[in-house]
């Protein structure tokens, strides 16, 4: 009768933590859990018959056999990953199409790509930018991204990702010409707005409580990543979506002398499509690890 082959799973989370000598890391490393790491180990080593590692408070350490078993193992392992990586490099590029609406695109998913390339360099991300909800949408995508639940197709489970709410930016420059330290101030700044967003000056205003008074000017542009850079240069001052701000935030190009003034927004939501390519459950995990915290 042919000997059994040990579970691979078990094997690969045995050596994550044989080379970390801590169940903890090997859970980061796999992005799974410390319990699942756990659980795997102990399979294998009931499988083996042997323990592989002496548990001891807050630390673990390979037993004699623990020892021989990752020196044998271990090279197997990297010369299968070896294989793979070589016949990857033979095939077709693995994508992922992600469908958002263009300014989400710029301010939100671009800078925060390298992130996901870095973390799988084998999977290419395609951005599909379009202003239509997902049911209406032209081109195919694996994984798309809109605020709210209203437009998508009955074929697709929506997960919920980020909340978001507006609140007042504008250039450091222009705060400093003409500041805005109370709501009266409203009246001396041009404000910028979105032909999609058009209304979010007169509900914020009305939420805030600010004085019904006529701005110095308004400009409009077509999307909202416009209404942005048009803030960045100086233009005026716009309603800002937090998620689509936090770097030019950061990074000192624009402020928000109002930090308390806020309005709530229709969070974010994210869903696969029925025939989504085995990338776009990356790219979920991605998301979620950034709802998390851990990207």
């Amino acid at each position: 009768m042919p000997l059994r082959e040990p579970p691979l799973n078990a094997v690969r989370a045995f050596a994550a933590a044989a080379r970390h000598l801590s169940f903890t890391r090997a859970a980061l490393e796999l992005h799974v859990t410390h319990s699942a790491v756990s659980r795997q180990i102990k399979s294998l080593e009931a499988f083996l018959g042997v323990a592989l590692f002496e548990r001891r408070i807050r630390q673990v350490v390979l037993t004699a056999e623990g020892q021989q078993f990752f020196a044998d193992v271990g090279p197997a392992l990297a010369q299968i990953a070896s294989a793979a990586r070589a016949l990857q490099a033979q095939g077709p590029a693995r994508a992922v199409r992600i469908n958002v609406r263009p300014s989400f695109a710029v301010r939100w998913l671009i800078p925060r790509l390298p992130s996901f390339v870095e973390r799988y360099p084998d999977i290419e991300p395609q951005v599909i930018t379009s202003t239509v909800m997902p049911e209406q949408a032209l081109d195919s995508f694996d994984i798309a991204v809109r605020r709210g639940l209203d437009g998508w197709p009955p074929s697709i489970k929506v997960r919920p990702f980020l909340e978001d709410e507006v609140l007042v930016v504008g250039a450091p420059a222009l705060f400093k010409a003409h500041p805005l330290s109370d709501l009266r101030a409203l009246a001396s700044h041009v404000l910028l707005s979105a032909k999609t967003r058009k209304e979010d000056w007169d509900a914020w205003k009305k939420q805030v409580g600010a004085p019904r008074t006529r701005p110095a000017g308004r400009l409009q542009f077509d999307h909202l990543h416009f209404v942005l850079q048009a803030a960045v240069d100086g233009l005026g001052i716009a309603l800002a979506p937090t998620s689509l701000v936090a770097h030019d935030l950061a990074s000192g190009r624009l402020q928000s002398p109002l930090p308390t003034s806020r309005m709530t927004l229709d969070r974010y939501y994210y869903g696969l499509a029925p025939d989504a390519a085995p990338e776009a459950q990356y790219v979920a995990e991605w998301f979620e690890d950034m709802l998390a915290g851990h990207a």
